[in-house]
């Protein structure tokens, strides 16, 4: 029994931000069923756990189920190479989000090293929508150690969670 069009969406989402869930609802509308593979990374000094960063990913995912045009989305750890992770939940497609010209030259070299590693599986870029070209995680995580407001960044839940992290009660204005 086929499953439909499998994408493949990995990342560290330490934390996921609005434009990881603009990528996620839009990468929704292009396949059946897209799996979001959430690396280890530990050579990126995670602010959250794994286990929490993977219990962060799947509570925001039930707050925008009406938004993932009828897609199965799953969260899945994995601390291989992207390639095997994508060919073992039997992905056709690596989504990766773009958000500047200086993400495309990283993201070019791994296209080529993953076409080489397997060919079959395809990989598509999609831009950032304008508003969230500019949210990176590892800036909503200083702007939130720094005593800043991240709201615009990242969605209440996940806003809350960060703020617990880093000893802050509240939304200083």
């Amino acid at each position: 029994m086929s499953e439909g069009r499998v994408g493949f969406y990995p990342g560290t989402f330490d934390p996921i931000t609005l434009g990881h869930s603009d990528i996620i609802q839009r990468a929704a509308k292009l396949v059946d069923r897209l799996v979001i593979g959430v690396a280890i990374n530990l050579n990126k000094g995670p602010m959250f756990s794994l286990d929490e960063r993977v219990e962060i990913l799947r509570s925001e995912l039930d707050a925008m189920k009406g938004q993932l045009n009828g897609c199965v989305v799953e969260v899945r750890p994995f601390d291989n190479l992207t390639i095997h992770c994508a060919q073992e939940h039997g992905a056709g497609l690596i989504i990766r989000g773009l958000r500047a010209v200086a993400d495309f030259e990283y993201e070019y070299q791994l296209v080529g090293m993953n076409r080489l590693l397997d060919a079959e599986i395809e990989t598509i870029f999609i831009m950032a929508n304008h508003e969230y070209q500019f949210i990176a995680s590892r800036l909503v995580k200083e702007i939130a150690q720094l005593d800043g407001d991240i709201s615009a960044f990242v969605s209440g839940r996940v806003a809350k969670r960060l703020y617990e992290r880093v000893g802050r009660s509240e939304i200083k204005s």
